[in-house]
C-alpha cells in the first residue's frame, strides 16, 4: 500500500476542521483551504487558493456543503491537480451528484460519505461508504483508516444513497425524541427526568449523545455537531432522489429553530401555536353537542367537505354539512373519542389529520387550514370512513 505524503483539506467547515486536525495530529501533512478563509488552529497550514492547496498533495479531501459546493470547487481546482493526485470526497450529495463527479474525474475519484459527526472524527471512529477505482482506494486506505472504519460499496451514487438513508433514521429519531418531548411537556414533566427514562429506551443513544443540547440554556448554546439546516438538506436530498414522500424532509425544513443550530435542538422545538389547534377543537366540539354552530366557527363560509358516503363521492357546502346535526349529542356520545394526530404548520397555511371512533365506525379527518384575519380557520376537509 502506497502512503500519501501530503493531504490537502478543501473544506474547513466543522468536519472538515476536525478531519484536518485529526490527520494533522496523526503526522500527516495537511493544507486546508475554505470559501470563508477560515483557519483552523494547530498544525495545520491553510492557504487563500485551492489550487495552491492541491498543487503539491497527494489527496484532495472534499468536505463541502453540497453537490453544487463540490461541482464548483472540482473544477476550480482540476487544472492544478497532479495526474497521480486522488480526489477523495467524505461530502454528503445526491447519487446522481456523485455519479457526475466521479465520470468527469474518472479513476482518480474516490466517493467516501461518513456516518458520523464531529466528536467521531476525534476519536477515529467514522464509518466511511467508500466507492472508487481499486488502486485510487488503495492509495486512500491509510488516510480512511486514520479516521475510521471502511465499508466498501459498489460505487458513488449507491455510496451516496446510503449515506442519505443513514441520515434518514437519525432524523427519524430526532423527530420521535421532539414528539415524547412534547408529550412530556404537555404533562408538565420535568425535562431532566423526562431524558433519564427516555435515555433508558430505544432513543438512549441519541439521548446520551445529546443530552448537553436537550438541556442547554438557550443563552450559551453549545457549539453545534451536525445542524439542523445539513440534516434538513440531506432529506430533501433524499426525498428529490427517490421521489417519495419523506415526512422527515418538510418536519425539518419547516423547524423554527436556528438552522446553524445542532440537530438536537429540533428536539426540543415547542409545539405548534394553540390558536392552530382553535378550530380544531371547535370541530371536535362540534360533532361533541351536535350544535353547528362550532362548525361555522371552525370552518371558512366557503369551505367544503369531501370523502366517500355510501359508495358516491359526496362535496357538502358549510351549510349542508350543518344541516346533518340537530343541536344534540349523539346518544352513544359518552363512547366515542377523537384525537388530533398532526398538525403541520407551513407558514400561513397547515395541514391536520384526526381520528374519530364514533361506535362501530372510525373516520380519518384531513383537514386544509389557513391563517386569516388574525386567526385560523379549517378552508376544506376529506375524510375515510372505514
Amino acid at each position: 500500500m502506497t502512503t500519501p505524503h501530503t493531504v490537502a483539506v478543501l473544506g474547513l467547515g466543522r468536519m472538515g476542521a476536525a478531519i484536518a486536525t485529526r490527520l494533522a495530529g496523526l503526522d500527516w501533512d495537511v493544507v486546508g483551504w475554505t470559501r470563508s478563509g477560515r483557519h483552523v488552529a494547530g498544525a495545520v497550514e491553510t492557504t487563500h487558493d485551492p489550487n495552491d492547496a492541491v498543487a503539491k498533495a497527494d489527496i484532495a479531501l472534499l468536505t463541502l456543503f453540497d453537490g453544487r459546493a463540490c461541482r464548483q470547487v472540482v473544477e476550480r481546482i482540476r487544472p492544478a491537480l497532479r495526474p497521480d493526485t486522488v480526489v477523495l470526497n467524505t461530502s454528503t450529495i445526491a447519487p446522481a451528484e456523485a455519479s457526475a463527479l466521479a465520470r468527469r474525474l474518472g479513476p482518480s475519484y474516490v466517493h467516501a460519505p461518513v456516518l458520523g459527526s464531529v466528536p467521531a472524527v476525534t476519536t477515529g471512529t467514522l464509518r466511511i461508504l467508500a466507492a472508487g477505482d481499486r488502486e485510487a482506494l488503495d492509495r486512500v486506505q491509510a488516510v480512511l483508516r486514520a479516521l475510521g472504519t471502511v465499508l466498501p460499496v459498489d460505487n458513488a451514487a449507491t455510496g451516496a444513497a446510503l449515506k442519505l438513508v443513514a441520515n434518514s433514521s437519525l432524523a427519524g429519531a430526532v423527530l420521535a425524541l421532539r414528539d415524547s418531548l412534547r408529550q412530556a411537556d404537555a404533562l408538565n414533566l420535568p425535562r431532566a427526568q423526562a431524558l433519564d427514562v427516555l435515555e433508558l429506551g430505544q432513543l438512549g443513544g441519541l439521548v446520551g449523545r445529546k443530552r448537553t443540547f436537550l438541556l442547554a440554556d438557550e443563552s450559551t448554546p453549545a457549539p453545534a455537531e451536525f445542524t439542523i439546516g445539513a440534516l434538513a438538506k440531506d432529506m430533501a436530498l433524499l426525498a428529490t432522489a427517490s421521489n417519495s414522500p419523506l415526512r422527515s424532509a418538510a418536519d425539518l425544513d419547516g423547524t423554527p429553530a436556528d438552522p446553524e443550530a445542532d440537530i438536537a435542538v429540533a428536539a426540543t422545538v415547542p409545539a405548534v401555536d394553540d390558536t392552530v389547534l382553535e378550530p380544531l377543537r371547535l370541530y371536535v366540539r362540534g360533532h361533541a353537542t351536535g350544535d353547528p354552530t362550532h362548525f361555522r366557527d371552525a370552518f371558512l363560509p366557503t369551505a367544503h367537505i369531501e370523502g366517500i358516503r355510501d359508495g358516491a363521492f359526496v362535496s357538502w357546502r358549510l351549510d349542508e354539512y350543518c344541516a346533518l346535526f340537530n343541536g344534540r349529542p349523539a346518544a352513544d356520545e359518552p363512547t366515542r373519542t377523537r384525537r388530533i394526530d398532526t398538525v403541520d404548520v407551513h407558514g400561513t397555511i397547515a395541514t391536520a389529520s384526526m381520528t374519530l371512533r364514533h361506535g362501530p365506525d372510525t373516520f380519518t379527518d384531513v383537514f386544509l387550514l389557513v391563517r386569516a384575519e388574525g386567526g385560523w380557520r379549517i378552508a376544506n376537509k376529506a375524510y375515510h370512513r372505514r
